[in-house]
């Protein structure tokens, strides 16, 4: 989700799409200081400079706007979330950019991938945001705190501060930049693209995300986007077609975004900025005009879509949950190699591949999907 309205921007300032609206829209972009290292002894210090710059893109179910306010129960119902409790990361994805200039990659880690968490022990990685800010929320209510908008976007800092540093742990990748959009953002900006192609090989139904296609091309808006990306139930391998899913809607998406469908109508730049003002969360120092001179590929959307190897989707936790189980080494050299260094690509041994193996057939170009 995150990529779409990252690269979206990245799209319109590296086409020349005006200077202005760029800086106009950087400074009412909403930033979060994710990336401050925290002074507990027991949090790990990031890893060294890698030889890629590397940014953290999240995609969450929050159920808030920018300033902490509750979305509308009609907006809920329109996203299918209104009966969900607490706040998950549904996409977690880290875009690596070679600064030698190599071909930008994004790489997906499954929601359920079962890794350790700062303070200790060991959880679902989509749930790490969620029980840091309830835990931080609880302790800033203790305090006194009575504005609850406030105490939901100083949660939100500390939900996000502790994936990054699940994510630093997992990969031994430092995070140089951060990204955030919520189910609404996702929402907002589909919309404002007028709709994204999307094939499928089989018909598919799923009643918890709302999923409900017939075999073939669709093009997908607003909250049926949002249920052919979140769909993982009835699919035959879970989570990991549902990355597959997401990777081929973000290649479509950057397709469209770059067509001079977009780019040459100033109704739809001007819906796509302001979705895009609603819904970014960006680390304070991320200049969005330098990244987009660095990466140039993705401008001309030439960037490749990975998964971390996984051991196996079909897990079981200690206290008995459904996971996605993987070898922390094993996927600390699947992405050091994606920065020009040795190692990575393919499954690791006698794991499960990546999901981006698992494309089909396409129909007029765009590939379908199970």
């Amino acid at each position: 989700m995150t990529v779409l309205g990252l690269l979206s921007v990245i799209a319109l300032v590296a086409t020349g799409y005006a200077y202005l609206t760029y800086h106009q829209a950087q400074g009412d972009l909403h930033t979060s200081d994710v990336l401050a290292e925290p002074d507990t002894p027991d949090v790990k210090a990031p890893p060294a400079d890698d030889g890629a710059e590397d940014i953290l893109l999240v995609g969450v179910d929050s159920r808030t706007d920018m300033q902490g306010n509750p979305l509308p129960l009609s907006v809920l119902k329109t996203l299918r979330t209104e009966q969900t409790t607490g706040i998950n990361t549904d996409t977690l994805i880290i875009l690596r950019v070679p600064k030698n200039g190599g071909k930008p990659t994004a790489i997906s880690i499954p929601r359920d991938t079962y890794v350790d968490v700062p303070g200790g022990g060991q959880a679902k990685i989509n749930s790490v945001f969620g029980v840091a800010k309830a835990a931080d929320a609880a302790r800033l209510r203790a305090s006194g705190m009575r504005d609850q908008a406030a105490v939901e976007r100083d949660s939100d800092d500390a939900g996000r501060r502790a994936l990054v540093q699940t994510i630093q742990n997992l990969t031994q990748v430092r995070i140089d930049h951060y990204a955030e959009v919520n189910l609404f953002g996702f929402y907002l900006i589909t919309e404002a693209l007028g709709g994204v192609q999307v094939c499928l090989s089989h018909a598919t139904q799923d009643k918890d995300s709302g999923a409900d296609f017939s075999a073939g091309l669709h093009t997908v808006t607003g909250g049926e986007a949002l249920s052919f990306v979140r769909q993982r139930k009835n699919l035959p391998r879970g989570d990991l077609d549902r990355i597959v899913r997401q990777q081929t809607f973000l290649g479509s998406a950057l397709h469209k975004v770059l067509s001079a469908g977009v780019l040459t109508n100033p109704g739809k730049l001007s819906q796509l900025t302001d979705a895009l003002r609603r819904s970014l969360v960006l680390d304070p120092g991320f200049d969005l005009l330098q990244f987009a001179d660095k990466a140039k590929g993705l401008a001309s959307g030439d960037v490749s879509f990975e998964t971390i190897p996984v051991i196996t989707i079909n897990g079981r936790s200690p206290d008995g949950q459904s996971i996605v189980e993987v070898d922390p080494k094993a996927v600390q050299q699947f992405i050091a190699g994606l920065a020009g260094r040795t190692g990575g690509g393919g499954a690791a041994a006698g794991g499960v591949a990546p999901a981006a193996y698992y494309l089909q057939a396409s129909i007029d170009g765009v590939p379908c999907v199970n």
